[in-house]
């Protein structure tokens, strides 16, 4: 019981996919995690495995914005680079003073 437990709450908590704790546990049934998960979840699993965003979990949430915050951060350094090229090759000056000073903070 303390397994299936430690599961749940690993899966809850956005640590592992039901699927993720399947395979990493060696789980053999396809649906047994889910069953687990609706039996002693605290969260609603009755329609399924997916989670509407008002459903996430604390953990979650966080876990997905601070997500959402790198993948922004890393598209905003490939433009500030590809800009940054542009204006080397091409003897442009696309990238404001500004912006520059904003990088080597």
């Amino acid at each position: 019981m303390a397994f299936k437990l430690a599961v749940v709450s690993q899966v809850e908590k956005g640590e592992l996919t039901y699927k993720q704790a399947q395979q990493q546990y060696g789980i053999q049934g396809r649906s047994t995690v889910l069953v687990w998960l609706r039996k002693h979840g605290q969260l609603d699993w009755a329609k399924g495995p997916t989670m509407s965003r008002a459903k996430e979990t604390p953990e979650q949430t966080i876990k997905r914005l601070e997500q959402k915050l790198r993948d922004t951060e890393d598209l905003n350094l490939i433009y500030h680079e590809m800009l940054k090229r542009i204006d080397q090759e091409c003897g442009t000056s696309y990238l404001k003073k500004p912006l520059l000073a904003r990088q080597a903070l």
